[in-house]
């Protein structure tokens, strides 16, 4: 199995990491970047060309590109990629809107290349596990789950809070409940760059009448990274911010409804063990293997369009 070949394009505060990883993964061929200074820099540290766009595209070295870009330049970058034969990364979310979504997605499946979407907490090793815990029925059919990404700074002036964080958010719910919601209902606020919504809430409601929200917000006085499900046998906890080995815990709490009024006997939270691994090394890994094989993406461009129907929904 012969291992793809890729160009990093866009170096900067997220695309360094995409760079390393790809480096140490042996699959780093090029980079680029709009400061060929930066360029420069990067592609000295890891012994790779600073190439243009251009001969990334002509090159038959290079099997896949990797795009870490402002959102608004993602749809003619992957859409030339894609037309000149290369398997795509490109950073969440897919695009801005669903018409520039849908023409990448056409693009992938008219040139038969890989078009892959950086959800990357999907591919969070404790994620994973929690995923596979609801899937097996262990906390029963869920009814709600929230999940909140709150932090102070750093502070966006050309996207708000909900295009930055929610994301990741919104592709693990509805990776958990197996559907797109039937309804969605946004709401939040600017309080320092106007125009520029510094907290946001997503409600969504789903056929079966279950429920999930989602709250994001840079402007909050602590770091809290947690997802709740609530289950009819169970409850789980997924909180990023928690040590390592604690991220996910079970709660098997019982409710008893026999009587006239509903009685909860508490559980203590039970740990459970997950396979440790950097999320982004697995999310670029599965990329070189989609690449290699042809397999589906796990966050391919349906799922991404899934997302982006949320975050657009009016």
């Amino acid at each position: 199995m012969q291992k793809a070949k890729v160009a990093v394009v866009g170096c900067g505060y997220w695309g360094k990491n995409l760079v390393r990883n790809f480096s140490e993964l042996g699959a780093l061929a090029a980079v680029v970047d709009g400061s060929q200074a930066t360029a420069m820099r990067i592609a000295e540290t890891y012994g790779v060309p600073a190439l243009g766009y251009e001969d990334v595209l002509a090159s038959e070295e290079i099997t896949g590109v990797v795009i870490s870009v402002p959102a608004e330049a993602h749809a003619a970058l992957v859409i030339r990629a894609l037309e000149a034969g290369k398997h795509v990364y490109v950073e969440k979310p897919i695009a801005l809107s669903l018409e520039d979504a849908y023409a990448m997605k056409a693009a992938s499946d008219a040139s038969g290349k890989i078009l892959m979407v950086g959800h990357l907490l999907r591919y969070h090793p404790a994620f994973e596990a929690l995923l596979e815990l609801v899937n097996n029925g262990l906390i029963g059919t869920l009814k709600y789950a929230y999940s909140h990404r709150l932090s102070l700074g750093k502070f966006r002036v050309e996207e708000n809070a909900l295009w930055s964080f929610a994301p990741h958010d919104v592709s693990m719910l509805l990776a958990l409940f197996g559907q797109s919601p039937t309804n969605v209902q946004h709401s939040g606020g600017s309080y320092i760059v106007p125009g520029i919504e510094d907290e946001n809430r997503v409600e969504m409601t789903f056929a079966n009448g279950s429920r999930a929200h989602v709250f994001v917000s840079w402007l909050h006085p602590f770091k809290e990274h947690r997802l709740v499900v609530i289950g009819e046998a169970g409850m789980a906890v997924f909180e990023d911010s928690a040590k390592p080995g604690e991220k996910l815990r079970l709660y098997r709490h019982v409710i008893d409804t026999s009587g006239r009024e509903p009685i909860a006997t508490k559980a203590e939270p039970e740990m459970i063990m997950y396979e440790e691994g950097e999320p982004l090394r697995r999310e670029c890994q599965h990329f070189l293997d989609c690449c290699a094989t042809g397999q589906k993406p796990r966050t391919d461009a349906d799922e991404a369009i899934a997302v982006l129907r949320v975050l657009t929904a009016q």
